[in-house]
């Protein structure tokens, strides 16, 4: 039985931050400051948060699809605002989906999608006839002037998973591996994450290592009967670091493959960081950035979250897959973000509603279908708009 991708949608929100200009604020070098491989970032203003950019994400994956199929939503997000409410219940309110639904939140940094998705395989395998939506989001959020600052972003990606895969599917055996390290976490009392750059970087690597390993003493394949590659995205350069890593016993096939990957980067360097989302916009953009025809190809995964737990998998991309891509919409949505300055940038960041319960309205900026109205005894309260761009 074939499961995997039936589709899928993304969003980013209506804002944009040009790196340039951060760097000019900070009086850094353009050079040093985007070193990284990052150009621009995604900003939220304070009415976007992970539901509304995941209901619209969710609503492009929905648009070929009968809502009522879905049987159950998986809600993959490191940013949640409630520690004991999903987030994905306010989405699954705002798509109207049926109310014999299983809806839960995955958490796990940054890998929290990829084991939504190995769960929703592994649950069709024994109900074929379930469709299960698959949401990613995350706004990732460091502190103002810290290193980490110039890789933010925010999104969302929405993936159907079914026994009629029209995009990708995903094979059975994965790599895994896990370690408890403290390169990356954020308490309950801080709004900010806790980093530790280098080390984080080093085990990132570390364990690309190891689940890849963990990968090939089940599998028996070999580097060279992967086509192409994804990687979890924290920074370009990290992932082309890592592919170099990973590739270096094969220096023949590299040098093929080292141009390969950068196809799936070209998102991520307009939007940033999206943590647990950022895989699978890499993926979408292998898929709408390569020339080739990928049908047929195998494409090996690396997802990474800090903390840590990382896991290995590939996917075959199926023969019509260019027919359930939307290029065109995805090109728009980031050539027509609103650039901000660093000020508006910086009042976005220190924003934070109110904590008494009383009631607050927000002030209405552009985002997509959806967007936080208020807040009112504690509660978070939704509209739905048409949205700016179409």
């Amino acid at each position: 039985m074939n499961i995997g991708i039936e589709s899928i949608g993304f969003y980013t929100s209506r804002y944009v931050l040009d790196l340039k200009n951060l760097a000019q604020m900070r009086q850094i070098e353009i050079e040093k400051f985007c070193a990284a491989g990052q150009s621009q970032m995604s900003i939220a203003p304070p009415n976007e948060d992970i539901v509304t950019m995941s209901a619209s994400a969710a609503l492009e994956a929905l648009k070929e699809s009968n809502k009522n199929e879905i049987d159950q939503l998986f809600f993959a997000t490191e940013s949640s605002f409630d520690q004991s409410k999903c987030a994905g219940i306010y989405v699954h309110h705002l798509l109207g989906l049926k109310n014999n639904c299983r809806v839960i939140e995955f958490k796990q940094a940054c890998y929290g999608a990829t084991g939504a998705l190995q769960l929703a395989v592994n649950e069709i395998r024994q109900n074929p006839h379930q469709k299960i939506l698959v949401i990613a989001a995350d706004i990732a959020h460091y502190a103002l002037n810290s290193v980490a600052e110039t890789s933010q972003g925010c999104g969302a990606i929405a993936l159907i998973i079914s026994a009629h895969p029209s995009i990708l599917t995903i094979e059975k055996v994965s790599g895994y591996y896990v370690e408890d390290v403290m390169d990356f976490w954020r308490p309950n009392y801080l709004t900010v994450p806790l980093v530790d750059g280098k080390y984080s970087a080093r085990i990132y690597l570390e364990a690309l290592e190891k689940s890849f390993k963990a990968f090939h003493e089940k599998t028996n394949l070999n580097l060279n009967q992967i086509d192409y590659f994804c990687y979890h995205t924290p920074v370009p350069k990290l992932v082309e670091k890592a592919h170099k890593k990973l590739l270096q016993s094969l220096p023949e096939f590299y040098e093929k493959t080292v141009k390969d990957i950068q196809t799936g980067l070209c998102y991520a360097r307009e939007v940033g960081n999206i943590y647990t989302a950022s895989l699978y916009l890499n993926l979408l953009s292998l898929l709408e950035n390569t020339e080739q025809d990928l049908s047929g190809k195998r494409v090996g995964f690396y997802s990474y979250g800090s903390g840590c737990m990382a896991e290995f998998f590939t996917g075959i991309v199926q023969k019509d897959y260019q027919k359930k891509l939307n290029k065109n919409f995805h090109e728009q949505q980031l050539s027509k973000r609103k650039f901000i300055n660093v000020e508006t940038y910086e009042d976005w960041h220190r924003f934070s509603l109110p904590e008494d319960g009383s009631l607050f309205e927000l002030q209405q900026n552009e985002t997509g279908e959806f967007s936080l109205k208020n807040v009112d005894q504690h509660k978070r309260n939704y509209v739905r708009q048409r949205a700016v761009c179409e």
